[in-house]
């Protein structure tokens, strides 16, 4: 189960993707998909990283 989303719901939730948009479009939405997530993960570590390398900074100073 991911965040309460059980198995039956995915199966609802990909015959209702598959009606709107068909199965030709689906490549192109994971893709999308994918570089949303993959945006949205470096987008929430990135201020952590910056503030590391600051820190670092400061202390070889």
């Amino acid at each position: 189960m991911i965040g309460g989303i059980g198995m039956p719901e995915l199966i609802v939730i990909l015959v209702i993707v598959l009606i709107i948009f068909g199965a030709g479009k689906l490549p192109e939405i994971g893709a999308g998909l994918g570089k949303g997530i993959k945006n949205f993960k470096k987008a929430t570590t990135e201020p952590l990283d910056s503030t590391e390398k600051t820190e670092k900074i400061e202390e070889n100073k």
